[in-house]
């Protein structure tokens, strides 16, 4: 068995495409680990804010199955793949598996949305501040320790706790 985590994110119907995900997430890959979900404003565009979280999982499944699975979770919750940066109803991305380095075509992992963004790094933080990046040893905690955090400020969301 390997562990993944996976980022999660949306900006249209957030709750609404959060929840659905994090179902479909459980029903194929069992109980999830899950962070506090956060609103942060879009990078890279001009958008609506997104909801984020970090959940992680076991999974017997090869890192290219995962990725295919989470396509195929994202577009079940109606997102439609552009080429540009833009609004999306549901965004699903393969963050870590194991420690595995991985580079070939759109696999690549670690992925470097961890160093780059706030809303994947704090809620990786908050799930496992002591497990280390696979390509540089920092421990995640250490990580956000040196971010620019008011760069990229994160709100928590009220989420309804899970039972």
């Amino acid at each position: 068995m390997a562990h993944a985590w996976v980022s999660i994110g949306s900006n249209i119907e957030r709750r609404k495409h959060i929840a659905r995900a994090l179902a479909l997430l459980e029903e194929h890959f069992g109980e999830l680990e899950q962070s506090s979900v956060y609103e942060s404003a879009a990078v890279g565009f001009d958008s609506e804010p997104f909801f984020n979280m970090v959940v992680g999982f076991n999974t017997d499944e090869s890192p290219h199955v995962l990725q295919a699975q989470l396509h195929g979770i994202e577009a079940a919750c109606g997102r439609q793949r552009t080429a540009s940066l833009s609004a999306r109803t549901l965004d699903l991305d393969l963050l870590t598996y194991d420690d595995r380095v991985i580079n070939e075509g759109k696999l690549v992992l670690p992925r470097d949305d961890i160093t780059r963004y706030a809303f994947v790094l704090y809620p990786l933080v908050e799930l496992a501040p002591n497990e280390r990046h696979p390509v540089s040893g920092r421990r995640y905690a250490d990580l956000w320790d040196d971010f620019a955090q008011d760069s990229q400020p994160l709100q928590r969301v009220d989420w309804p706790s899970r039972s």
